[in-house]
């Protein structure tokens, strides 16, 4: 086996670790899916192997970032307009 086909079967079998709250101890999440979150981050949600419970990691870095709204000209306001009279 190469280093190459081994790094792809560790990946494809990674089971992300969390730290369950009921069981106080830190164990693989399964049925893990990744979400993103309203702010912008990811986090990984599955269940408790032990206890089924809800588990719930965030990771590091924020998703795909959003791009700068562009540069739009100001409109003129009513003050800098002479009023007629």
């Amino acid at each position: 086996m190469t280093a190459r086909s081994h790094e792809a079967s560790a990946r494809k079998n990674f089971m992300p670790q969390g730290y369950c709250v009921k069981c106080k101890a830190k164990k693989d999440i399964v049925d893990a899916v990744e979400e993103t979150m309203k702010n912008g981050r990811k986090a990984i949600k599955g269940k408790c192997p032990t206890c089924g419970t809800v588990m719930f990691k965030i990771l590091g870095g924020k998703a795909a970032a959003t791009p700068a709204p562009s540069a739009t000209p100001a409109a003129p306001s009513e003050a800098s307009t002479p009023k007629p009279g």
